[in-house]
């Protein structure tokens, strides 16, 4: 199917309107207001979400679904970009694509608005609180996909890790199970220039930083991906004082859930071996966020026909992690990478960097993916 140029325009125009305005988790006003604003126009009546979230419905003539998701919010971070549409919330922006994502998404809405008969119905997700703390889960709570008779879902991300043009396929894992680790060791105080008289929080802290690295090199299997990384240490009171509180801070990631528990459970080893050798007290805190990123084989195979070879690259699973998963522990689901990186334009900064940005040509390679995974599984 082919896509106008005034579509293109439409999409730029929607992405830039949603990156000035980020907004961050369930909190998205502005966000919420312009989408529903689109779908209204386009002929849907949108219903509301988790909080933030929309739902529009693009009946078939089957009850059957299927449905595909867009997220909405964007980060704490600060815009470095030099655009006339740069965010407008000072230490906010959608550094993560997440405004192409939607725009992505109302397109393919609106070019849906003007096929008057589908085979199947089409259910069009905008899920708030995918960087945290997960809204995919609050939306299956409140019953998106049973509602709705959804038998399998899609999404799109944007990817500076691939060549613009590119689409990012695969089957099984493509994204890790995560969890946040907070730790805090608790020693006790001297003068530094009597290290006897205290416990050092410092040397303790230390040492359960080196430890936690044998974790995923000796024990766990070595042919099984994972990842223990701290990446915030803050502690002591002064350069001459053996120091009484170290804070740390990190994640882990795993693509297999028995691989990502034993962990957990090594990591809480070495807390009490740390707590015995170096007599302090040691907290360990693990918040378990979501899970890996599943691809289902059956769709991989169908949807794969739809694009062109020369256009598909099979990627790697990547340690990155996203709430897309839950869906996918509902439903078989399947997730796409669309490439974004393009070194003559300067769009090869990663996602989550102030300087991230995309050739919004992009969008419309969004839309036609999504109408190709319609025709492909007989919907259209």
């Amino acid at each position: 199917m082919e896509l106008s140029r005034e579509l293109q325009e439409e999409l730029t125009r929607i992405r830039r309107q949603l990156h000035k305005i980020p907004e961050v988790a369930f909190d998205l006003p502005k966000t919420y207001k312009i989408i529903k604003e689109y779908l209204v126009n386009y002929g849907y009546t949108p219903k509301t979400v988790a909080k933030k979230g929309l739902v529009a419905v693009k009946q078939g003539k089957s009850k059957d679904a299927i449905a595909f998701r867009a997220d909405m919010d964007g980060l704490n971070v600060y815009e470095k970009n030099d655009v006339d549409y740069s965010s407008i919330h000072e230490g906010k922006m959608h550094a993560c694509g997440h405004d192409g994502h939607m725009a992505i998404l109302l397109g393919f809405a609106k070019v849906l608005s003007k096929i008057q008969s589908v085979n199947k119905t089409i259910i069009l997700i905008f899920q708030p609180a995918e960087e945290g703390p997960g809204g995919a889960k609050e939306m299956i709570a409140e019953g998106v996909l049973d509602k709705y008779n959804v038998e399998s879902i899609f999404g799109i991300h944007i990817f500076p890790g691939l060549q613009q043009g590119k689409f990012g396929l695969t089957d099984g894992p493509l994204m890790a199970q995560n969890g946040e680790v907070d730790i805090r060791v608790e020693g006790s105080s001297s003068h530094g220039a009597l290290p006897h008289q205290g416990s050092d929080a410092i040397v303790a802290a230390s040492n359960l930083v080196m430890s936690f690295q044998n974790i995923p090199s000796r024990k766990v299997d070595p042919l099984e991906p994972s990842v223990v990384t701290l990446g915030t240490v803050s502690g002591g009171e002064a350069r001459n004082i053996i120091p009484k509180n170290v804070k740390l801070t990190g994640t882990i990631r795993a693509f297999n859930t028995e691989i990502y528990d034993e962990i957990k459970k090594q990591m809480s080893s070495v807390c009490k071996g740390i707590e015995e050798m170096y007599d302090v007290k040691v907290k360990l805190d693990i918040r378990d966020f979501y899970p890996p990123v599943i691809n289902d084989t059956k769709l991989y195979e169908k949807v794969r026909l739809g694009f062109d070879k020369a256009s598909v690259t099979k990627v790697k699973p990547l340690m990155l992690a996203e709430d897309f998963s839950f869906y996918q522990q509902k439903v078989p689901g399947l997730f796409i990478l669309l490439g974004s990186q393009n070194d003559q334009k300067g769009f090869n900064f990663p996602l989550h960097n102030g300087n991230f940005n995309f050739d919004e040509s992009i969008l419309v390679d969004g839309v036609n993916a999504y109408l190709r995974i319609c025709e492909t599984l007989d919907v259209i």
